[in-house]
């Protein structure tokens, strides 16, 4: 029961751990695009800001707006109008250096910005943002930057291959529409020299990079590989508890076999003796008697195993007579292992706890038979030890055998683990699910350490 419920509290748990970091990806991710797309669109007005000014600064510098002042002064410098500080004529190597000045900012353009801009902002194009300028139709393409068409004009194409990239342009020009809303770019021309003032206006399309793309599908790649680790963890729980629970049943199998293959060894044994012609009265009582005996051992037995697939009901009971029972029990089988083993107990007459005395009787007897099979030597103690610590019932099983590595003491409670050759590993994983999931109490390796024997402690609660 507690191990098909943590099993399931690690699958909810790895769903729950993959469906958060799902989560959290997918909005740092989408935070990130937003970011980024911000950041697109900024530059892309900057384009779209710098393309405004070329024209601007292109007339300027095709019409100086101070033309007319710098022809005045040349005529001046021409009739010799103009003198120094002290209101003397200028010498005729100063009027030449005065006109080559003259000369020189009648060609220049007002300013710099025709280069910075297309230094600064047109040409460097850093994060290869897809981009194509077209007229106040939205139709045509003008320019266009960072998109699948190698060619930078339709000047000097054939019809064929024209119309191929048209067609091309075309696709782009309608994807990158539906995209994002055009940034227009509205140029208006002053008047220069009494000409009239004119206006154009174009339009500025723009999609995602690749960057902005990539994170588009990158939580999609993240959920599938989520979704991966997840079906791999179910299945590496399933499996872990499918085989924890094959070994279960063969263990169960086998420890059932074990429960009533003594008694009714014995029940047949008798049952021969009865069936002797020269009998003695006294022969068939004590026959009789140990028959009894092994009847109410099968009752036990059968009365464990149907405890152990249900809820079990506890009573309130002093705790010395079960400890004693099972102990009286055992110590009448150890002179048949053929070593001399001695049982020692040492319980307080007025501990009471709820329990179920079956079951309970099966804890220390899987527990005793552990501390049993552990001693190897001719020798060897074990020692049962009940009391009250800290509002609680401890109940200390140690014994002088072989002890347990740090490795193995992992894996001792595991179904289907066990060192014997002819082992099935189920008595303490049963002793540990009856204490902990029937009785509330809990059931660890207290102390081992090899050569130096082990220690389990039993830990139940004063009330229920």
């Amino acid at each position: 029961m507690k191990a098909h419920r943590l099993s399931v509290n690690l699958k909810l748990g790895l769903i729950v751990l993959a469906v958060a970091i799902a989560v959290s990806s997918l909005w740092y991710t989408r935070a990130l695009v937003q970011q980024l797309r911000a950041r697109e669109a900024s530059i892309v007005q900057l384009w779209a800001l710098a393309l405004a000014q070329v024209p601007k600064a292109a007339q300027m510098g095709a019409a100086n707006p101070y033309a007319a002042e710098w022809r005045a002064m040349d005529r001046l410098l021409s009739r010799g109008g103009l003198t120094d500080d002290e209101g003397r004529g200028l010498g005729q190597a100063q009027l030449d250096d005065y006109r080559r000045a003259v000369a020189w900012a009648q060609g220049m353009p007002q300013s710099s910005d025709l280069s910075f801009i297309l230094d600064a902002f047109l040409e460097p194009n850093a994060f290869g943002i897809p981009a194509m300028l077209v007229d106040s139709t939205l139709e045509n393409p003008l320019i266009w930057r960072n998109v699948p068409v190698a060619e930078e004009s339709l000047a000097g194409l054939d019809s064929a291959r024209a119309a191929d990239v048209a067609r091309r342009l075309d696709e782009i020009r309608r994807r990158l529409l539906a995209e994002h809303e055009p940034i227009p770019i509205d140029v208006t021309f002053p008047s220069v020299d009494g000409s009239p003032s004119f206006r154009f206006v174009q339009y500025m399309l723009y999609g995602e990079s690749d960057l902005v793309s990539d994170l588009r599908r990158f939580p999609l790649v993240q959920l599938l590989f989520v979704a991966l680790f997840v079906a791999i963890g179910y299945v590496g729980f399933s499996y872990v508890r499918r085989s924890e629970q094959s070994s279960l049943w063969v263990g169960m199998a086998k420890e059932a076999a074990h429960q009533l293959g003594t008694p009714i060894s014995s029940l047949m044994g008798w049952l021969e003796l009865l069936r002797l012609p020269d009998r003695t009265p006294d022969q068939e009582q004590a026959a009789l008697v140990e028959i009894g005996h092994d009847i109410d051992r099968l009752r036990r037995v059968t009365s464990r195993f149907s405890d152990i697939g249900s809820m079990p009901r506890l009573d309130r009971q002093a705790l010395a007579p079960v400890i004693a029972g099972t102990v009286d029990y055992m110590a009448a089988r150890l002179p048949n292992q053929g070593r001399r083993v001695r049982l020692e107990t040492e319980v307080q007459p007025d501990l009471r706890a709820d329990l179920n005395p079956e079951l309970f009787e099966w804890v220390i007897e899987n527990l005793v038979k552990n501390a049993l099979d552990a001693i190897e030597g001719p020798e060897g103690t074990i020692r049962l030890v009940a009391s009250r610590t800290d509002g609680r019932i401890r109940i200390d099983v140690s014994d002088t055998g072989r002890g347990i590595d740090r490795r193995s003491a992992k894996l001792v409670f595991r179904p289907g683990y066990s060192t014997k050759k002819r082992g099935w590993g189920l008595g303490l994983s049963l002793a540990k699910r009856i204490v902990e999931d029937y009785h509330g109490g809990s059931l660890v390796l207290a102390q081992s350490r090899p050569g130096s024997g082990s220690t389990f402690r039993i830990e139940l609660p004063l009330k229920a």
